[in-house]
């Protein structure tokens, strides 16, 4: 008799057809939301509610090219309006679903490998693992420390999160003052935003004027799983010393892609930290962010401490 596989059952909640909220996900697992979401985030890479969105993208994307209805397949994948399907999946798969023939692949990219596969079960595909493995922990443990941090925010009081804190602090000459918890986690998000949309081909994000904390944590679930995903993928293919022209840029820009990653994860680092640091001037405590505790909490091992 084989032992329980739990992560197995967690992703089977995330995937019942009946389960379309998180608490749903969550009951059906017999977890509290947040346990549910903190454990799918850390094993699979993925949070339970993008990754839900993703692979019921990839099914619709499949029974488009059988031939389904675009009314039929947006009320199958969850969605309440045809208008609101066909915005995310033309943003996912880079065409309206009217579009879709035989020849459209119906895969997007995911940071774990897991696919949706016909009719309705799941399919890891083991090249997505092929990143280094210092480069993994390094863009993993900034993702998860990005959100972590949003995580704390939440916590705060409206005025503790919008205080200025710091007169005048400005990180990139670009990106105007960060002066406020608020500012220092928006800008966080938002850099990873505007690289992935480079990387993608996409248009610019929307600028949000002063989002909250909840809205900050949606936009960077949405982002990170994708942002881990092409740097998989730029990784598998060798292409780090490729380079990206930036049409985003006004005139266009040539970057090397190595130095894009090197970019995002030295000013994510800088920013966290001075998020904490904005973090205790309001007198909340907060941890380091050590890549090693993360780690070993992501192993499940003793946290233990740093050699004197």
């Amino acid at each position: 008799m084989t032992g329980r596989d739990r992560l197995r059952e967690l992703l089977d909640a995330v995937l019942d057809e009946d389960n379309r909220t998180l608490a749903d996900m969550a009951g059906n697992a017999y977890a509290s939301p947040f346990h549910f979401t903190r454990v799918l985030t850390r094993d699979a890479g993925e949070p339970p509610v993008a990754m839900r969105r993703r692979v019921m993208l990839e099914r619709a994307a499949w029974e488009l090219r059988q031939g389904g209805s675009v009314t039929d397949v947006a009320w199958a994948a969850g969605y309440e309006s045809v208008e609101g399907f066909s915005r995310a999946f033309t943003r996912a798969f880079g065409r309206a679903p009217s579009t879709v023939d035989a020849t459209t692949g119906h895969w997007l990219p995911a940071p774990n490998g897991i696919h949706f596969h016909p009719p309705m079960s799941l399919w890891v595909q083991s090249t997505e693992h092929a990143l280094n493995p210092l480069t993994e922990q390094l863009v993993a443990h900034g993702l998860d420390d990005a959100r972590h941090l949003l995580e704390q925010a939440k916590g705060l009081t409206d005025e503790e999160f919008r205080a200025i804190r710091m007169p005048g602090l400005v990180v990139q000459p670009w990106d105007g003052p960060e002066e406020s918890i608020q500012a220092v986690l928006a800008h966080l998000v938002s850099t990873v935003e505007v690289w992935l949309a480079s990387v993608e081909g996409r248009d610019l994000p929307r600028s949000e004027d002063d989002p909250g904390p909840d809205r900050l944590l949606e936009r960077h679930d949405a982002a990170a799983p994708r942002w881990l995903a092409a740097i998989r993928d730029v990784d598998r293919r060798g292409g780090w010393d490729d380079r990206l022209i930036d049409a985003l840029c006004e005139p266009p820009e040539s970057f090397v892609l190595s130095s894009v990653v090197a970019h995002v994860l030295t000013y994510s680092a800088h920013r966290r930290q001075l998020a904490r640091h904005l973090f205790r001037a309001a007198g909340r405590e907060i941890d380091t962010g050590d890549p090693i505790d993360w780690l070993r909490a992501r192993r499940g091992e003793d946290p233990g401490g740093l050699p004197c």
